[in-house]
């Protein structure tokens, strides 16, 4: 048995190379969108492809990543890798999100033997498909929103393995950046793995293993511990997303959770069935969204590792939008439909968690221009709810996602494209003893022609009010034409803009938290329980 101290300085030291490793990606990386958006997530797995820390990055991306790692420990036998050897997948349906999202896994070598495997995901601005960022808003299969690729070797003993950066550049638009981009991302998991093998030379494999199997255990306890604070009982709660993008159709997420002792059971049976337009979510993405509901409500401060999904069931009927079977379209599963995950979960577990706030904007409010060979991507952010404690933030980035917008001069310097406003959309927070937070107004201004598409959501359906607050304001996407005319867009839409064109997008605010003052208080929840 390791010293207590010494399982913590490792378990600290294992966190610590996981924030290394992003701060490498965000220094080496070419696009704006790792670079500045850091749009990227970073963690490490022990040798049966467990969790064993991760930075503070992007919970869609850390929560479902350990899917990715054991698909390539599926594909390709450890006791056959190499010291140098390095693999990438960004197949949807083996351990990935979205196809824009790859992620590089690297091993760690001791006594001979793959250790542990530092893996790095980021998100490219473009990996081919129908559309400029591909994310098509229509997309009615898997193949048209841009280059899938299973498990495959990108080292082999250190040296690159330069056709599959000749294919993945040959298939994107600005297929350089990308290069260049997998490149840094290449070595940034390098650095985890050589930081992971510091930590083992200092202390020993016997105390790395032992910290290791300890952190896993102590965050399950951690997990396990609030869990049983909790009333026993079954909670319901549901949301809806605006459509699929091929319809307006709502899409609903119906969720139950059943809580019992240490363990909670989440099943996600009467959720609509998986839809032609891509707002399916692999399951590691419904993992996601889940683990991080209940990490963020139950247990904020402790680690994350392999112990805290222990105690949690996830029951996601195969073949609906929170389980779809290939070639289902799925790029806006991994951005929007978490995000409904959340609020479909926080409504649910109201009755037993008290004090949870409003819903916040619920939206990556994704905007993707490009044309010829330039692709660029971000999301925009928005308000979030009111809460116990006070009024919603405004301009922010909520649940799912965790990045930065992209600063002003970055765009225009990179991009045939302006940014003539990015404000706060006021007075777009929900009223109520605390106001929810406000969104944002962000225009573009087209200085070639390209196509742009958005993909968000709460255009026609409110981020809810919580204890007798009021809704938040919807979101709106428009076009203003050269010649005066405005085109709104739907929620999912996407559009050719010429020379002088203004694409706008406005974020819905935050749902408001408690009665405004003077008005009756209402009551009831979306929430119901059926405990004991």
């Amino acid at each position: 048995m390791t010293d207590p101290l010494e399982r913590e300085i490792i378990r600290k030291a294992l966190e610590y190379v996981c924030e290394e490793m992003g701060a490498h990606l965000r220094r080496s990386a070419f696009s704006p969108n790792i670079r500045e958006r850091w749009d990227f997530s970073c963690a490490l797995y022990d040798s049966e492809g467990e969790l064993i820390a991760q930075a503070e990055h992007i919970p869609v991306h850390l929560g479902s990543m350990r899917w990715a790692v054991r698909a390539v420990l599926d594909r390709y036998d450890p006791s056959e890798m190499k010291p140098g050897d390095a693999f990438l997948t960004n197949d949807p349906y083996r351990g990935g999100t979205h196809l824009p999202d790859m992620t590089v896994v690297v091993p760690t070598f001791v006594d001979g033997e793959p250790l542990a495997f530092a893996a790095v995901r980021a998100h490219h601005a473009d990996v081919g498909g129908s559309v400029p960022g591909s994310m098509p808003h229509d997309a009615e299969d898997v193949y048209s929103e841009g280059l899938r690729i299973p498990p495959v070797k990108i080292a082999d003993a250190g040296e690159p393995v330069e056709e599959i950066f000749e294919i993945i550049e040959a298939n994107s638009r600005g297929g350089r950046e990308r290069r260049h981009d997998l490149r840094a991302q290449l070595e940034a998991a390098r650095k985890g793995a050589e930081g992971v093998r510091a930590i083992v030379d200092e202390h020993g494999r016997d105390a790395f293993e032992g910290a290791v199997e300890w952190a896993k255990d102590y965050a399950e306890g951690r997990m396990r511990k609030a869990l049983e604070e909790l009333p026993d009982g079954v909670y319901e709660g549901s949301d809806v997303l605006d459509g699929d993008g091929v319809t307006v159709d709502p899409v609903e997420i119906k969720v139950s959770v059943e809580v019992k002792g240490d363990e909670v059971t989440v099943d996600f049976e009467g959720t609509s069935e998986q839809r032609p337009g891509p707002v399916n979510a692999p399951l590691p993405v419904t993992w996601s969204a889940v683990l991080f509901v209940f990490k963020s409500v139950l247990d904020p401060e402790g680690p994350v590792t392999e112990g805290v999904y222990r105690p949690i069931t996830v029951r996601a009927p195969e073949g609906t939008v929170v389980n779809p079977k290939p070639p289902a379209p799925v790029c806006a599963g991994n951005v929007e439909t978490s995000q409904r995950i959340v609020d479909a979960l926080l409504d649910a577990l109201r009755d037993a968690v008290p004090e949870l706030p409003a819903h916040s904007h619920g939206s990556m409010n994704n905007v993707a221009l490009g044309g010829g060979d330039f692709a660029y991507y971000e999301t925009v952010g928005g308000g979030a709810g009111a809460g116990p404690s006070g009024d919603g933030e405004s301009g922010v980035h909520v649940y799912m996602t965790n990045t930065a917008n992209t600063p002003v001069e970055h765009v225009e310097r990179e991009y045939p494209i302006r940014v003539i406003e990015h404000t706060l959309r006021r007075g777009t927070g929900g009223d109520g003893g605390h106001k929810g937070g406000d969104g944002i107004v962000k225009r573009y201004l087209a200085l070639e022609r390209c196509r742009a598409t958005v993909i968000g959501d709460r255009v026609m359906t409110a981020p809810r009010g919580a204890e007798g607050g009021s809704p938040g304001k919807t979101a709106r996407y428009r076009v203003e034409r050269r010649d005066g005319d405005v085109e709104e867009l739907g929620p999912k839409d996407s559009t050719v803009l010429e020379p002088g064109d203004v694409l706008v997008v406005e974020t819905a605010g935050g749902g408001g938290y408690l009665e405004p003052p003077g008005r009756r208080r209402r009551k009831g929840g979306k929430g119901k329980t059926r405990g004991p």
